[in-house]
């Protein structure tokens, strides 16, 4: 009998989730940056053989929120817990130990998944730390290939029985709309500073498939006029090169070349905003709908 499960990558922000899905699924899917709190939406992967398949979910970082974008992140994640067949609780290895899971989460709704933790960043702490740390729980690095082949062959002895959801050759769940946004706001975490990027959203207004290459056209938002300036750069230097990191993944991904036409317009205060939120795909809580 086949196996089929749902697999959450969860924790703090930073730890890693992002950077291990991208190892375990051999391929650039999840967007990943140094800087933490990058993943807003969760990015689901999927990886099959012959015996199993499983989707692995990128969740947010579980912080603690300070305004409505990050209430809906949250949400979202914790949202996601409920659905899923089994939790990978990363925590870096220079950290450890790990606390109980339960204590990121004391808001989240009944789950019946079970919880494993895995350290991350393994290669940040001596062998003998890692040698030790291997005994309580597995312990990755996203370069080294044999660490996440060994977490992987475990989490899917774990999977419960059950047939294929997915087409074999599928590698993510979501359409490649999505992605686009990803790799555009990755852009603009290596290309822009420490503030811009977290006020920085994407949204595509047309995708042609038909058309060789491939066209898109998104729109960037951000929240202030003073930061226009910032995304477009000096004689639009800086958003060519937001524009160039995405579109080479994008290609990568679909396998295909692709023309990426980009403008900059302000949405003042949208991550505050329940209506724009909604518009960009985010989980609003019924409460701030009104």
């Amino acid at each position: 009998m086949p196996r089929f499960g749902h697999v959450a990558l969860a924790g703090r922000p930073n730890v890693g989730k992002s950077s291990l899905l991208n190892a375990l699924m051999g391929t650039h899917l999840a967007m990943v940056s140094p800087k933490a709190q990058a993943t807003r939406i969760p990015t689901s992967g999927v990886i099959s053989d012959d015996d199993s398949q499983l989707v692995l979910i990128d969740l947010p970082g579980l912080l603690d929120p300070g305004y409505l974008l990050q209430q809906s992140m949250r949400r979202m994640a914790l949202d996601a817990l409920t659905q899923v067949d089994l939790v990978l609780h990363l925590h870096p290895a220079a950290d450890a130990p790990a606390p109980p899971f339960r204590d990121l989460v004391p808001d989240a709704p009944p789950f019946r998944a079970q919880v494993m933790v895995v350290y991350t960043k393994g290669d940040l702490v001596s062998f003998a730390r890692r040698q030790l740390l291997q005994q309580e729980a597995p312990v990755t690095a996203a370069e080294d290939a044999p660490s996440v082949q060994r977490l992987l062959d475990r989490v899917r002895a774990l999977l419960p029985e059950g047939p294929f959801r997915h087409d074999a050759d599928d590698i993510g769940t979501q359409p490649v709309r999505f992605f686009v946004g990803e790799y555009l706001r990755e852009a603009a975490f290596a290309e822009l500073g420490d503030e811009v990027p977290y006020s920085f959203a994407a949204e595509v207004d047309e995708f042609r498939e038909d058309r060789k290459p491939v066209y898109i056209r998104a729109t960037l938002y951000i929240e202030r006029e003073s930061q226009r300036g910032i995304v477009i750069g000096h004689k639009g230097v800086t958003l060519k090169k937001i524009g160039t990191h995405a579109r080479k993944r994008l290609e990568e991904l679909l396998g295909e070349q692709v023309y990426l036409e980009t403008w900059v317009k302000v949405l003042p205060k949208w991550r505050r905003s329940a209506t724009a939120l909604s518009r960009f795909g985010f989980t609003v809580p019924d409460d701030e709908k009104s």
